[in-house]
Formats: C-alpha cells, structure tokens, sequence
C-alpha cells in the first residue's frame, strides 16, 4: 500500500468528498437549459446496498480487515448524530499506523516464503544457481541462435508469477525490453540465453522489488521466458518497454496505491 497517500485518501472518505462529486455534477444540470421533467423511479433498497459495496471497496483498498460490525454502529451513531470516538484527524492517523504494521508483517512474510522457497528450489534437478540463494533459473528449451549480452534489449515474451503461481504479468506477443532498465534479477537472468531458449527465473526480493513498487512487498517473482532475439539493434528507444502489463484478473492484488492501477514496472 501507498503509505504517502493514505491520509489524503482516508480523509476524503471520511469527509465525504466522494459524496460530494455527484451532487456536484446535479448542480450542473440545474443549470443547464430546463427540459421536461421525466419521472424516474430508483429502488432505495439496492441503492442502499450498492452504496455499502462502494464503501467496503474503499475500506479493502486500505490493506487490512476492519471491524464491520464497528464500522456499521459507526454508520448508524453518526446518522443518529452521535459523537464519533476519534475526530477525523486521529483517525485518519490512527489507519495509517494500523496500515503500515500491515504492510511490514506482509513484508516480513513474504521475505520468509520466499528465502525458504530459493533454499528448496536450489535442491531441485534442473534448477541453476547465479547467485547463492537470490538468482536462479531452469532451462525449459535449449536454443541455437546469437546470444544475449549485458546492455542488448531482446525481443522476448514472458509470462511473470507469484509464488503462489497467480500470473501478475505476461506478454504473448513478441516483446522488446531494454536490460539496463529492468529490475537486476530479471536482466541478469536473460543474460547469457540464447534465441530460441525458454528458461523460468526465480528471483528473490532483494534482485527484485524488495518492499517497493506495485507488488506486494517482498514478493519473490518468477518469469517465463522465451528470447525470439537476442538483440534489437538500429530501434527507436521509443518503441521498446520496460513496463510489464498487469494482468487484469489479478490487478485488485497487485496494487500498492489505493488508485486504480492499470500497468507495472520492472524498471
């Protein structure tokens, strides 16, 4: 989660400015030109509802499990017009401090799984060592052609995943990335592939995103890989990436912001 955002975001809740967008655009009906009015009839009962999922959409992108049945005698005193137990203030700063304890126990596990994954790993057939615990990988299919160098940007196609095996990134079409603008473990795992070979990387944290961008923190990363080039020379910088496309299935997991999240990075 986005720690820098979450007062700004929580106070916005909290002081109701995502109700305030739709009054807003009704004042600018009222003033545009008076049309016949129409009689709409709305189910106060699903509005209702749907109006609750919008809010515990709001509450599940802040990183943590609140107590509903709080937040629901908080709806009700507050309609009621009692007292809050916090000014808005306190508890923004008080969600702030619950989020990050999150975000540091979510890291300090992530970081466990995935030392204990790379020790098994290790032990595997098949599984080569580039560094001691931080970089391996397992040839999937041998190639022939030129091979990748440090610095090329090779033409590629990927599929990224979590230990878990939930896919975060994948590019099916042929795909050019600069390696000297992707994360260290993703470009010294290229390196030395040949075209036409197809290896699975298993990265650890730290030649990963260690506890910042749009993954979850610490997350240990593995990726497909299938190198169609190895080399795009005389190419536009312009028409080459670094970014890594989430895959829209699982997006909802992989953001650290509470905004809508539509691409990553492996810069």
């Amino acid at each position: 989660m986005n720690r820098r955002l979450i007062y700004k975001f929580a106070l916005c809740v909290l002081s109701g400015t995502l109700l305030s967008i739709p009054l807003q655009a009704h004042a600018k009906k009222k003033e545009e030109k008076p049309k016949q009015a129409e009689k709409k009839e709305v189910d106060l009962s699903k509005v209702s509802e749907a109006f609750g999922h919008l809010i515990g959409k709001n509450l599940d992108s802040l990183g943590f499990d609140f107590d509903m049945k709080q937040v629901i005698k908080g709806l009700e005193d507050s309609v009621a017009g009692k007292n809050s137990p916090m000014d808005e203030t306190e508890c923004v700063q008080a969600i702030s401090i619950v989020q990050e304890n999150a975000f540091n126990n979510l890291s300090s596990e992530n970081l466990k799984q995935s030392e204990e994954f790379m020790a098994k790993n290790a032990k595997d057939e098949g599984v080569i060592e580039l560094e001691s615990g931080k970089l391996q990988y397992r040839v999937e299919q041998t190639g022939e052609g030129p091979e990748v160098q440090p610095h090329f940007t090779p033409l590629i196609r990927y599929t990224g995943r979590f230990l878990d095996g939930k896919v975060f990134a994948s590019a099916s079409e042929d795909e050019m990335i600069s390696l000297d603008e992707t994360i260290e473990g993703f470009s010294k795992g290229i390196i030395g592939m040949h075209e036409g070979e197809k290896r699975t990387l298993f990265i650890h944290p730290d030649l990963g995103y260690g506890t910042a961008g749009y993954l979850p923190p610490n997350s240990l990363l593995s990726f497909e890989i299938e190198v169609i080039k190895a080399n795009t020379e005389q190419v536009p910088e312009e028409s080459y990436t670094t970014n890594i496309p989430l895959d829209n299935e699982n997006a909802s997991e992989v953001a650290e912001t509470p905004e809508p999240l539509s691409s990553g990075t492996i810069r």
